[in-house]
């Protein structure tokens, strides 16, 4: 059998954290077994699904890497399909119609309620055939009424519903539209779903879409139904502790390959291991592995992931995501060093991306103003001379090195019997505006030797000024 998973997510929103965990499940699993991955989008609910939410949900899809075999399919231009196979059910008596009205089963549930029993549809069209021919109606699906649904989760293991448990669900609305639960059932069995991966909050849909598929003589999927995801509180991960978008996680600076690696470990594990290459996921990811228990999200180890990321994929790769963080500043990059470069002596700094586009502005473009304490501390009007005799010395320079940078340096301090830090310092201040930067040969080897030369003279009119004050 070859093995066919899907994601499909409700275009209702952005892709959430808990959707992008499911859906990474979902693709790991059709990876490891050699299979296909299909994108599904659930937009059967019209009234709160937008063009702007689906995709978002390719967009989150895109930048994680989850790219999809087959798809995206659309649920709103599959209609004719559903409504075939609800025509089919009535014509073989496994559905019927149903002229209750609203009013009528909430009175039904009302006084269910108030006999401490479970609120269900009782079954009061089921055999009639007394219709009349001007009152609208639903078509439901005839639920067998004894013995049990059993299937082995692959998460949760055997589980057992009572058939009696289930009412007849509504298949079709008043409106003609196919409901959610039935468009489910058969875009599973038409796109050759064998494995569905989703949250557990559709462990209760399960038996109803199990009893369908039997009813059309349709294969059953194996089911893997995943624990939600905890905040760090213990409560349901929502806005409130902080990003559960997956785009957001982008735009606060994050690889995808650390958000990757922090959600598949937020439920499974392969012993104590906490850092996986995406082809070690695929290679020892499997759903028995999928632990029962809620995860907490921790935002401490996914920036520790982010930090590791940073500093030991090629600086390639993440130049490949840290270019959009610099476009966002306005920062043009184009006309200074080669992004990976900055990346390569940038990357032990910072902990997200987007610290990298602020801390390294300086490689790109011209500052207006030093920074305010480390002027004061280093921009002092006794280190002129140690500015102008450095400024000389990089100037005179035939060929701009790191190690002839460095020399340099070195020499100014021997030459003026200083310490290295009252050469450094004040050169580091007036090449970058700030106080902290990696070692200034791999800093200023990055810099165009004249642009170099060019702020050291403005450092030095800056402490001129001072002197003058």
């Amino acid at each position: 059998m070859s093995v066919v998973t899907r994601f499909a997510p409700s275009p209702t929103g952005y892709l959430h954290v808990g959707g992008a965990r499911t859906a990474l499940y979902s693709w790991l699993y059709a990876k490891s077994q050699g299979g296909k991955f299909v994108l599904r989008i659930e937009d059967t609910d019209l009234e709160r699904s937008t063009d702007a939410a689906k995709q978002a949900i390719i967009d989150g899809m895109t930048w994680l890497g989850l790219e999809h075999d087959q798809g995206p399919f659309y649920q709103t231009q599959r209609f004719d399909r559903y409504n075939h196979f609800i025509d089919v059910l009535l014509d073989n008596g496994l559905a019927y119609k149903c002229f209750m009205t609203v009013e009528e089963l909430d009175a039904i549930r009302e006084e269910q309620e108030k006999n401490g029993e479970k609120p269900r549809y009782p079954g009061t069209w089921r055999d009639r055939t007394d219709h009349p021919s001007d009152q609208p109606y639903v078509i439901r699906f005839k639920n067998p009424k004894d013995g049990y649904v059993v299937f082995t989760d692959h998460v949760r293991g055997e589980i057992r519903i009572a058939n009696e448990e289930l009412d007849d669900l509504i298949i079709r609305r008043t409106d003609g539209a196919p409901t959610y639960n039935f468009c489910v059932v058969i875009d599973d069995w038409e796109m050759g779903i064998t494995h569905v991966v989703r949250g557990e909050d559709h462990i209760n849909n399960t038996p109803r879409q199990i009893n369908i598929l039997k009813a059309l003589g349709a294969p059953i999927p194996e089911y893997a139904h995943v624990s939600m995801i905890l905040g760090d509180d213990g409560k349901k991960l929502s806005k409130r502790h902080g990003a559960v978008s997956v785009m957001q996680y982008r735009d606060d600076g994050y690889l995808p390959q650390a958000v990757l690696n922090y959600l598949v470990r937020l439920g499974w594990s392969h012993g104590d291991q906490e850092v996986f290459s995406v082809d070690e996921m695929i290679a020892l990811f499997s759903l028995d592995n999928i632990s029962k228990s809620a995860s907490a999200f921790n935002t401490e180890k996914l920036i520790w992931l982010n930090q590791h990321y940073i500093k030991t994929l090629p600086s390639e790769d993440v130049a490949e995501h840290a270019r959009w963080h610099f476009d966002q500043q306005g920062i043009d990059i184009s006309g200074g060093p080669e992004l990976s470069k900055v990346i390569e002596v940038q990357a032990e700094r910072v902990a997200t991306l987007k610290e990298l586009a602020d801390i390294s502005c300086y490689f790109y473009q011209d500052f207006e103003t030093f920074d305010a304490n480390a002027a004061k501390k280093h921009l002092r009007p006794v280190i002129k001379e140690n500015l102008v005799a450095v400024g000389n010395k990089l100037a005179d320079l035939s060929e701009w090195t790191a190690k002839n940078i460095q020399q340099a340096i070195n020499q100014t301090a021997e030459e003026l019997g200083v310490g290295m830090g009252k050469v450094g310092m004040p050169l580091r201040v007036a090449v970058t505006g700030a106080g902290n930067s990696p070692s200034l040969d791999v800093t200023l080897v990055l810099i165009e030797q004249s642009k170099v030369v060019e702020r050291i003279n403005k450092a030095i009119e800056f402490v001129e000024n001072r002197e003058n004050s």
